[in-house]
């Protein structure tokens, strides 16, 4: 049987570690993909039509692709790597492939037909004269095949990751930040509508993304052969699992999206402030969060299938830690490092001093929610190694109608009392939902036994409270305004923000170690 040998602790945080360097790798692209944006389309009606085109297919994405696929396709991959032959491995993934493949092809095919239509329950506020709905139905048929090229390279990349490839997958997504930079630079300036430049590029984005993967299924021979099979037993175990996690799984993105739509119905600008923001709280969460996430799934459904219930509450608990350690002390520099990081990354062309502030309140609250976002890319693997797809829609639901409801009155609250960044009050709304979403999350794993905490869990809060404050204190003392930051030079930003980052960040470890905390207690260790 294939599939017998087990990840040791320190192989596992190995993993963790290669996903986390190409992730730093395509996360810095990403960045300076949003600094070419902000430089040249600023916080326009013309970005705010690209966000909505690219957000659609996006959104499917997470769905498809990112979350419901793993969540499906991963443990059934999982138990026949552990309970099956390698032919009845391969059978199903040629079933899979043909399957999966025709459903996203039929998909996207109605959403180039349907653009229009889309558009318009995505972002109701973009009808008017303003001419922004039929820019966006235009780049939307654009961007929406996007959506089948990428869910089958999320299926190469799930397939990849259960063979304990996890590199190639997480470099994969440098290739689509590489093609918009380009066709920002150099194809934007020729065209009559120079936007259109990065609806065509993610068109030609996601082609390459699928094309750069096959070579390397073929060397561990595991390219499919595409079979239409939706009555293989894999298969429909598989879209069983998928189907609920569509919701459950993505509900910090339908959450972005309702934001979007609320968006769409506030001043021009709102949408790309909430996308430049969540550009940047998004940074530490795939470097770290969605990290731990794709190692880890893999590793507890291997685990669970074949009954090691401790090892997997063991598994469970080293992630929980690993978040705790690195989500709080990301978000508390987020919102004390607000200013200095838009100043720094975006300010100058068509991103004016008014963009910079409305994009930091939405920062801030962003950050609030960071912790969230973390434990629910760690909370919910635990819960789909476990076949148990049902628990995270019950929960998402509930997290999804507080976004909703706290999102569209705290909107139209701040809009009707004067207050300057009324979409301040919708990425509050969404934080408050990704919090929610992780202490429901939490609670269920609770009461199902799969999570028993060890010793040490108390001091371990303590010394990061500790270690969060003195970071604070070193920050303020750096602090500098924002008057100070948007006269400064380029070169001067860049050395302060350094400056700060470091030291904010040696602080919080210096105070770890001072406080008793040592790299042992962090190691995953086996009876």
């Amino acid at each position: 049987m294939e599939g017998k040998k087990r990840l040791s602790g320190l192989k596992l945080a190995l993993k963790t570690s290669v996903v986390s360097g190409m992730t730093l790798v395509s996360r810095i692209l990403g960045l300076l993909r949003d600094i070419v944006f902000a430089r040249l389309f600023g916080a326009s009606l013309a970005m705010d039509a690209f966000l909505v085109a690219q957000r659609i297919p996006n959104m499917l994405r997470r769905f498809f692709a990112e979350g419901a696929f793993s969540a499906g396709f991963v443990p059934v991959m999982a138990r026949y790597r552990e309970r099956h032959d390698r032919g009845d491995a391969r059978d199903y993934l040629d079933a899979m492939a043909g399957t999966f493949g025709v459903v996203v092809f039929v998909v996207t095919l109605a959403g180039v037909v349907a653009a229009p239509l889309l558009v318009l329950v995505v972002a109701p506020g973009f009808i008017g004269e303003g001419g922004d709905f039929d820019l966006a139905a235009l780049m939307l048929r654009f961007t929406f095949p996007y959506l089948f090229f990428v869910s089958l390279t999320a299926f190469a990349g799930g397939i990849l990751n259960t063979y304990g490839r996890f590199g190639v997958p997480a470099f994969t997504p440098v290739i689509l930040n590489v093609v918009l930079i380009a066709a920002a630079v150099g194809v934007a300036p020729m065209l009559e509508r120079p936007i259109m430049a990065l609806a065509y590029a993610v068109f030609v984005a996601g082609l390459a993304q699928l094309l750069f993967q096959l070579p390397f299924l073929a060397k561990i021979g595991a390219l499919p052969r595409p079979r239409w099979r939706p009555r293989h037993d894999g298969v429909r175990r598989a879209f069983r699992l998928m189907v609920p996690a569509i919701f459950g799984s993505s509900v910090a993105q339908v959450n972005v999206l309702l934001s979007g739509i609320i968006a769409s119905l506030l001043p021009v600008g709102s949408i790309s402030y909430l996308y430049y923001s969540d550009r940047l709280m998004e940074f530490p969460l795939g470097l770290f969060g969605i990290a731990l996430a794709t190692v880890t799934l893999p590793y507890l459904s291997r685990l669970w299938a074949g009954e090691e219930r401790e090892e997997f509450a063991r598994t469970l608990e080293w992630s929980m830690k690993i978040a705790v350690l690195i989500a709080i002390p990301a978000a508390v520099g987020l919102v004390m490092l607000a200013t200095p990081l838009v100043i720094t990354l975006f300010y100058g062309g068509e991103f004016d001093t008014r963009s910079v502030e409305m994009t930091v309140l939405a920062l801030q609250a962003y950050a609030i929610g960071l912790v969230g976002f973390s434990f629910v890319k760690v909370l919910a693997p635990a819960f789909f190694a476990r076949e148990d797809t049902r628990t995270p829609v019950r929960i998402g639901i509930v997290a999804l109608l507080a976004n909703l409801v706290l999102g569209a009155s705290s909107a139209w609250y701040l809009a009707t009392s004067g207050f300057a960044g009324p979409h301040t009050g919708l990425a509050a709304a969404t934080s408050f939902a990704a919090l929610l979403n992780a202490g429901l999350l939490y609670r269920g794993l609770r009461k199902a036994d799969v999570i028993d905490h060890g010793p040490g869990w108390g001091a371990l809060l303590a010394r990061v409270l500790l270690a969060n404050a003195a970071m604070a204190i070193v920050l303020s003392q750096l602090y500098r305004t924002a008057g100070w930051w948007t006269a400064a030079t380029l070169g001067e930003r860049v050395v302060w923000l350094a400056v700060s980052v470091v030291a904010g960040a040696g602080t919080y470890f210096a105070a770890l170690w001072v406080l008793g905390t040592r790299l042992d207690q962090f190691r995953l260790r086996r009876d």
